[in-house]
């Protein structure tokens, strides 16, 4: 099992937060939401480790 990686492990975090906010530009509320499952489901899908997905959705909720 893979822990979660709760520190930064991004190098520019700030370049990665343009990234999505450039995805989202011109969408409508709908397609913005739809974006963001579809981005969930492929994140959720890559960590596949469903302890891990577990612990993120505990902090995420807080």
């Amino acid at each position: 099992m893979t822990a979660l990686v709760k520190t930064r492990n991004i190098d520019r975090p700030d370049d990665a937060y343009a990234m999505l906010l450039a995805a989202h530009e011109g969408l409508t509320k709908a397609e913005s939401d739809a974006l963001n499952a579809r981005l969930i489901l492929m994140l959720i899908n890559h960590i596949g480790d469903p302890q891990v997905l577990r612990e993120a959705l505990e902090v995420a909720r807080g």
